[in-house]
């Protein structure tokens, strides 16, 4: 169902990216927005089970399949997207033709989008039985951690790539609004286990 989803969200921004007529341009647009929506949904079911008195495990399928999509989209849009502007040239994304690191916005959109994407890669090895076994809860747990680091440096990618493009104000909107629901829900779950929490600790002393 997730793969589906995905594939659905990649064939509709396919075709609302349609001004731009080159294949490369439509592929990246295409996978972005899937791989935003797929991190957001992944961090998102955490608070929402919270929200909703339900037990946060330390691993469970729906959490971890999203945030393999994820990965898999956030990889193929790395991959594809460094060849969008300058065609065989991929080093040229981070220096210069003097060889100088770019200092400028579309400098940063590609250095936060690679770190980015170096963390999806960490995230998806360790997505699996084997390394929660290997790793140990509490190592997993902490490597598992840096997905709110991708999602920033994401973030901070797509807005730098929003500005560089110019693009629409739609895709404003909804970059923006993904942004938005997700922190709002990560706030909300954090406070309510904050309070559950001190709630426990008032109530202890009661019980002894």
């Amino acid at each position: 169902m997730i793969a589906l989803a995905d594939l659905g969200c990649a064939g509709l921004f396919w075709e609302l990216f349609s001004l731009r007529r080159d294949v490369i341009s439509r592929l990246s647009i295409s996978t972005a927005y899937p791989a935003l929506f797929l991190t957001a949904a992944a961090m998102l079911v955490g608070p929402w089970n919270v929200l909703h008195g339900r037990t946060n495990r330390v691993s469970f399928d729906l959490r971890r399949d999203l945030g393999i999509w994820a990965g898999i989209m956030a990889l193929l849009h790395t991959g594809i997207g460094i060849n969008v502007h300058l065609r065989g040239r991929p080093w040229l994304y981070f220096i210069d033709e003097h060889h100088r690191v770019r200092h400028d916005l579309f400098g940063m959109g590609n250095d936060t989008g690679l770190l980015a994407a170096l963390l999806f890669l960490l995230l998806l090895a360790i997505s699996n039985d084997f390394s929660l076994r290997r790793l140990g809860t509490r190592t997993w747990k902490s490597l598992q951690r840096w997905t709110y680091v991708a999602m920033v440096l994401a973030v901070m990618h797509a807005v730098a790539y929003q500005l560089v493009e110019k693009r629409q104000a739609a895709y404003d909107t909804l970059l923006w609004a993904t942004i938005a629901a997700t922190a709002v829900l990560q706030v909300a779950g954090w406070w309510t286990t904050k309070r559950k929490e001190g709630g426990s600790e008032l109530a202890s002393p009661v019980q002894q």
